[in-house]
């Protein structure tokens, strides 16, 4: 597992998505759970909603045991307003991310808001 001192936090919000893949692929759950502000929310899918940290905790946890990797897709250019920005990735299965990060006090960026799918591609 990744110790804490190695991980580079984010300073830019294209940063986030990156970070998180590489830590959920070394096992780093607490590296994912940094990612995200302290009360921030995760809509999961299919009613599933995280609220903070632990909830984050014991949800990454089970997915790193799973043996479940994220994928990687092509994340688009973030919108940024003030302290404010709107993440978004296509991952290979044509489904949509979207996130919403803020900065923090010192500058760096860390997620509030996350939504694993906001859009499904239509395949005939």
């Amino acid at each position: 597992m990744t110790q804490q001192t190695e991980r580079q936090p984010a300073r830019d919000p294209q940063d986030l998505e990156r970070f998180l893949i590489d830590r959920q692929h070394a096992g780093d759950v607490d590296g994912m759970v940094a990612l995200f502000e302290p009360r921030a929310v995760v809509d999961c899918g299919e009613g599933k909603f995280l609220h903070g940290h632990p909830e984050m905790r014991r949800y990454f946890t089970e997915v790193v045991a799973s043996g479940r990797k994220f994928a990687r897709g092509q994340q688009q250019p973030a919108l940024i307003c003030g302290e404010l920005a709107l993440t978004s990735t296509r991952l290979p299965d044509g489904s949509v991310t979207a996130e919403v990060a803020r900065r923090q006090r010192d500058g760096t960026w860390l997620w509030a808001i996350d939504r694993y799918t906001i859009a499904t591609e239509q395949r005939s």
